[in-house]
């Protein structure tokens, strides 16, 4: 849950009107710039968006005469609209201060310009409010690939990612995941941040990842686009031999991660066989005409 007040902090907004509304709470990642609302097209008035007031929006309203600009306000600041935002530290017109404390809604200002504000906004809400859930499992970033390892307790997840940090990969998340949806193509991976750039390991406890092997193993968040399912070894189980499987793929959040499942027994080295498969899953992009933006094969870059 995201409140007005926590905007305010976050931002170093001042409050100018409307203080009884900042307990209010915001929904909707998206912002609103009401200048055609303001001419009285309310087709899309989309009143639970924070609504961002600038140069153009407040020119707009000082083309009208005093009970205009009222009677146009009036039908944009519904009480549903969390919070209004005035940009670049313009003054704000006495009507939008008078219908912000009758209506409870935060007036609040900034000196950043319209364009940045946006920018900083839309990133902090779309993290923020994206939907979310918690995976139990390990994220590394190998090659450039998110590639989150799961598997039952104790099958070897957190041994799997200290022998990938040895190679020089790095650690996101260990144990828990907290996994949300920032788009409608992209999940990413972060560790709660009482357990951040921590690895636990039986026998030897819990181990900040930082100082063991410096700042530059770990990284707070990163996309998962590969899913490495560790299982033990089943006697009489077909597995894919050939390669001519079909690839799996597991949906989180609704979106359909590829998968694989490896299976566990003495002398399979499973960090080397993560790293191919990090290679495989590569080279079935590139083949597939996908181009994506991943680090190169050289751990000397990593």
């Amino acid at each position: 849950m995201l409140q007005v007040n926590q905007l305010v902090d976050e931002f170093e907004f001042e409050v100018k009107a409307g203080h009884g509304g900042l307990n209010k709470e915001i929904t909707d990642y998206s912002l609103k710039r009401p200048g055609a609302e303001l001419m009285g097209f309310l087709t899309y008035l989309t009143p639970k968006r924070i609504q961002i007031y600038g140069r153009t929006e407040l020119g707009l309203i000082q083309q009208f005469d005093e009970a205009m600009r009222r009677e146009r306000l009036a039908r944009v600041m519904v009480p549903e609209v969390p919070c209004v935002i005035v940009t670049r530290g313009l003054p704000v017109p006495v009507e939008l201060l008078a219908l912000a404390n009758e209506r409870n809604i935060p007036l609040l200002t900034t000196h950043r310009s319209t364009t940045r504000l946006f920018s900083l906004l839309i990133r902090y809400l779309t993290n923020r409010l994206a939907p979310s859930m918690l995976i139990h499992g390990v994220l590394v970033d190998v090659y450039g690939v998110g590639v989150l390892i799961t598997g039952e307790s104790g099958i070897g997840k957190s041994e799997t990612a200290l022998e990938l940090i040895k190679d020089g990969h790095l650690l996101v998340a260990d144990d828990a995941v907290e996994v949300r949806r920032v788009d409608e193509e992209n999940i990413r991976g972060t560790a709660p941040s009482h357990i951040r750039h921590l690895l636990e390991l039986r026998g030897l406890g819990i181990l900040d990842v930082t100082l063991l092997f410096g700042a530059g193993s770990v990284r707070d968040e990163k996309d998962i686009h590969l899913i490495v399912h560790l299982e033990e070894w089943q006697q009489g189980k077909m597995y894919d031999r050939l390669g001519f499987d079909p690839p799996q793929t597991r949906e989180i959040l609704g979106i359909a991660v590829p998968e694989i499942t490896l299976p566990v027994r003495p002398g399979r080295n499973m960090a080397s066989m993560i790293e191919v498969a990090v290679m495989q899953q590569r080279l079935r992009g590139y083949q597939a005409g996908y181009r994506p933006r991943l680090a190169p094969i050289n751990k000397n870059n990593i």
